[in-house]
């Protein structure tokens, strides 16, 4: 049986996201140099996204572009400071297991609900996609059915969500939405809070601007990586795409 990582990366006009995969991929190599990591460029369905700029649509297709028996997804525009290779055992007990847990640069469980109001005022799963397990079996691929059932029916789905008339789907409210169709018990592991990342997002960490490299000081050691002194020890989301540059001059 195959294990992998899972980086899907599209360019859009504005974001360079091959780039980011690329830091992200070094980083997982550096630490566990047995893991297979696979950058997907070229999607199995084609881009079905309506513009440039928003690749949202196409999330669902890592299912079957995936070479893997068991994946794990990561967003693009993360790195890993430490291994996580310690993972896989617990998150395999779930044909799907979507991230429900963040953290601050400090390291501790944010309660920030400034980003979830979608999530709160429907009761859905906090689910995160930006980590996420899934083995090949039926139930996983229902689940990305209905990511994609989510995506391109969303004025129906719209319909009977409390939501603002002009809201576009993320790909979070879509993991959400599948989530809580497939049961919560089936696809999160609430207690497994070690199944989690650091989100660099302004209001999870009490900052100014969303720019947090303009408020914080950070530093890349030999083997660590820390932020105001505190070391990193989840997969860090960096956020601010042209944190790729600094990673990769780095590497």
């Amino acid at each position: 049986m195959t294990r992998g990582f899972v980086i899907l990366a599209q360019n859009t006009e504005s974001v360079d996201y091959i780039k980011c995969a690329k830091a992200l991929s070094i980083s997982i190599k550096n630490l566990m140099p047995n893991a297979n990591v696979t950058i997907i460029t070229e999607l199995p369905y084609g881009d079905l996204a309506p513009d440039s700029d928003w690749k949202l649509i196409n999330d669902w297709q890592v299912y079957d572009a995936s070479p893997y028996d068991e994946t794990i997804k990561l967003e693009a525009d993360m790195f890993l400071p430490r291994s996580i290779e310690h993972w896989w055992e617990t998150l395999s007990i779930n044909n799907v297991t979507v991230c429900t847990t963040i953290r601050n640069f400090k390291n501790e469980i944010s309660d920030c609900r400034v980003y979830r109001k979608f999530i709160d005022d429907n009761h859905l799963p906090d689910a995160y996609n930006a980590i996420t397990y899934f083995k090949k079996s039926k139930e996983a691929e229902t689940f990305f059915k209905i990511v994609r059932d989510v995506f391109e029916n969303w004025e129906k789905y719209k319909s009977v969500l409390i939501c603002n008339k002009d809201d576009i789907v993320t790909t979070d409210w879509a993991y959400a939405i599948a989530s809580h169709i497939l049961g919560v018990e089936k696809t999160t592991l609430p207690n497994f809070t070690e199944f989690s990342f650091t989100h660099m997002k302004r209001f999870v960490n009490d900052l100014p601007t969303e720019n947090w490299t303009d408020s914080l000081l950070y530093e890349r050691l030999p083997h660590a990586f820390r932020v105001q002194t505190y070391t990193q020890l989840y997969p860090f989301h960096y956020h601010n795409k042209s944190f790729s540059d600094i990673l990769l001059k780095d590497y």
